[in-house]
């Protein structure tokens, strides 16, 4: 728990059970940006948002998109879109990074979890026997993510909460986001669910 902060390493100790034990922890690298995702996201994000500024320009009567007279209530009607197609270009990168550095992930004897510090605090963890595998995402540089289930779509009702769901926080499963040395920790992960796995085996 080397690069964890005291309070962190608190947070830790607490969740743990009787018999528990670590074997990694870590926090996603804030300094990832993009993903897979944001091949579709950036265009549609870009399109959202000039055709809102295109909206107010053109019912305010301003620039040359303007009309002869200003259109109050359409004005209106389009700061929430303005607002939107901002956060959407770049305002959830730094509120990514901002959740980034309040998320600690841990792997142990008998659980993945999940951290999220406060605000917004809560805990997500799921025993590695209930586990049906591993699905990894490597990068070139050794980042990686590792979903243990199935994870909600992009679009989804409830993953759309947080605004990104490439953090996966509103799933019933952790989820290690752009964690370090991935490929190291899926090998930990794949180890303890073998384990567990031959535990659970009836004696021959």
């Amino acid at each position: 728990m080397e690069n964890l902060s005291l309070e962190d390493q608190r947070l830790l100790q607490t969740e743990l059970s009787a018999g528990e034990s670590l074997i990694w922890t870590g926090k996603p690298n804030p300094r990832v940006i993009f993903h897979s995702s944001d091949w579709f996201v950036v265009p549609f994000s870009l399109l959202w948002g000039g055709f809102a500024i295109l909206w107010e320009a053109g019912v305010s009567g301003a620039g040359p998109w303007g009309g002869k007279s200003r259109w109050d209530f359409g004005m209106l009607w389009g700061i929430p879109f303005v607002v939107i197609g901002q956060y959407m270009i770049w305002g959830r990168f730094f509120y990514n990074a901002w959740r980034k550095r309040r998320i600690v992930y841990a792997l142990t004897n008998e659980r993945v979890i999940t951290i999220v510090t406060p605000p917004q605090a809560r805990v997500i963890s799921a025993y590695l026997r209930s586990l049906p595998g591993i699905e990894k995402e490597f990068r070139s540089d050794g980042i990686g993510t590792l979903k243990f289930g199935e994870t909600l779509p992009f679009f989804s009702g409830r993953g759309s909460k947080t605004g990104r769901s490439e953090l996966f926080l509103d799933n019933a499963i952790p989820v290690f986001v752009d964690i370090d040395d991935a490929a190291a920790v899926a090998d930990l992960a794949t180890r303890e669910l073998r384990r567990i796995q031959n535990t659970a085996l009836p004696p021959s």
